[in-house]
């Protein structure tokens, strides 16, 4: 079965980028010629860091919501306790909060300005599993969610059919919805996409989804820091 691998990255100094991913989020690291490779152990995905393309001295990568690319969502078991190290560390990150029915998350942007969501495995005040305090994120994370934007829904869907829809969200208070696809013969607790309760399955699954925050007719920008997907016809584990 096809498995989604990694996202390939382009950034000024794929050297610091990924000293940042192993020492503040846990992950290890392989250095490839003049890229690297960042993950965590398993079969999620991980981030191949390459040289940026964009001349040296150019204004520095600022997440945009016109940005076809928008982030990653690494999963793990405790988000207080991540949230309490990575203060602790000097890292900027929001304050958790649960985000309506979808989950219990933080953000924060690397050093080359790529945006992360931290999303806990359950809801706030739900917690089944606390984290290692001697290990960066509790020992446990993994990259949940590679997350593109897209205004056409059912282009994407038959695009990637090829692939399983786990879940959908609806976020209409914000003016989107969120489609979760993965490479998997698993189907979720509930065969309704929409219920809550896969929600927190979701976010425990051990590879990583494809998701999509669909804003229906919009349009996004290609950015140089997204450089595509990689895709893999093994079941190998990841770095």
């Amino acid at each position: 079965m096809k498995r989604l691998s990694g996202l390939h990255l382009r950034v000024p100094d794929p050297a610091a980028l990924a000293a940042f991913y192993t020492d503040v989020m846990g992950m290890q690291a392989q250095h490839l010629g003049d890229t690297w490779r960042v993950g965590y152990v398993g079969a999620d995905a991980d981030l191949i860091l390459m040289p940026s393309l964009v001349e040296a001295g150019a204004q520095d990568y600022v997440s945009a919501r016109t940005d076809r690319y928008w982030k990653i969502g690494i999963c793990q078991p405790d988000l207080d306790m991540a949230y309490d190290q990575l203060c602790r560390r000097g890292v900027a990150v929001s304050a958790p909060r649960q985000f309506l029915d979808i989950g219990y998350m933080a953000h924060l942007t690397d050093p080359a300005g790529c945006v992360i969501e931290l999303l806990q495995h359950d809801f706030d005040g739900t917690r089944q599993q606390q984290g290692n305090t001697d290990l960066p994120l509790g020992g446990d994370g993994h990259i949940g969610q590679i997350t593109l934007r897209t205004g056409n829904i059912t282009a994407e869907l038959a695009a990637h059919e090829d692939m399983t829809l786990l879940s959908v969200q609806d976020v209409a208070d914000y003016g989107f919805d969120l489609y979760f696809l993965a490479y998997t013969a698993e189907q979720p607790p509930n065969q309704d996409l929409r219920a809550v309760e896969n929600r927190p399955w979701l976010w425990r699954r051990p590879y990583t989804t494809l998701e999509f925050q669909h804003l229906a007719g919009a349009t996004f920008e290609k950015t140089d820091v997204f450089d595509g997907l990689e895709i893999t016809e093994n079941s190998a584990t990841g770095t």
